[in-house]
């Protein structure tokens, strides 16, 4: 018997969350799947064996397999962004120290979260059916992720135009990802050199 690996998820479910949908318990459930077994081996079949339902109810809260890697995605996004709107709200006077912050924390989530982990192995062919995972939603998990910064930076008193603002978000964006898939330093380490670049373009 597996030992479950520890996740974002499993974090939230341990500390007694309550009101978890059977959607959400089967995307949880394949989450601990994918990073413990690797994605290639995820059926729903097994996902059912491990939630405790029938393969039928799995395929009626998900669909199809390329559906729960969306919806796995798609939960994945939810909690760092959810740690990025805490940094935003504990430097409502400070747009640089807001985006330092934001930047340490996910990059220190994302050095403990095990599907992010299989996801970047698949890039170097250790499970190449996650490939698509990155590629398909990689546009429009880049484009939820600057409309949300985009709505936080708003109440700042920044003195860029919107073209230029779009630009600077955009630039944090893709530096924090970048270093998500591809560290190259301590969380607080690129976080100082992000906030560094930040404050020279947006002060």
């Amino acid at each position: 018997m597996h030992q479950a690996v520890p996740t974002l998820v499993d974090m939230t479910t341990a500390t007694g969350a309550t009101g978890t949908t059977m959607r959400e318990r089967i995307v949880e459930a394949a989450v601990r799947l994918t990073s413990q077994v690797g994605w290639s081996q995820v059926t729903m079949a097994k996902l059912a064996d491990v939630v405790g339902v029938s393969r039928q109810t799995v395929y009626n809260e998900i669909g199809t397999k390329p559906g729960l890697a969306e919806a796995m995605i798609l939960a994945e996004l939810e909690r760092f962004l959810a740690v990025v709107e805490l940094s935003f709200d504990a430097h409502p006077d400070d747009l640089v120290e807001a985006i330092r912050g934001a930047a340490r924390t996910v990059l220190e989530h994302a050095e403990d979260n095990h599907l992010l982990h299989a996801v970047v192995s698949a890039t170097h062919g250790a499970d190449t059916e996650l490939l698509p995972l990155l590629t398909t939603h990689a546009q429009s998990l880049l484009a939820t992720a600057k409309a949300v910064l985009a709505e936080r930076v708003r109440p700042y008193a920044v003195v860029l135009d919107e073209d230029r603002l779009d630009a600077a978000i955009d630039m944090v964006v893709r530096l924090v990802l970048s270093h998500v898939m591809q560290p190259s330093g301590s969380p607080a380490e690129t976080a100082d050199d992000i906030a560094w670049i930040s404050a020279r373009v947006l002060r």
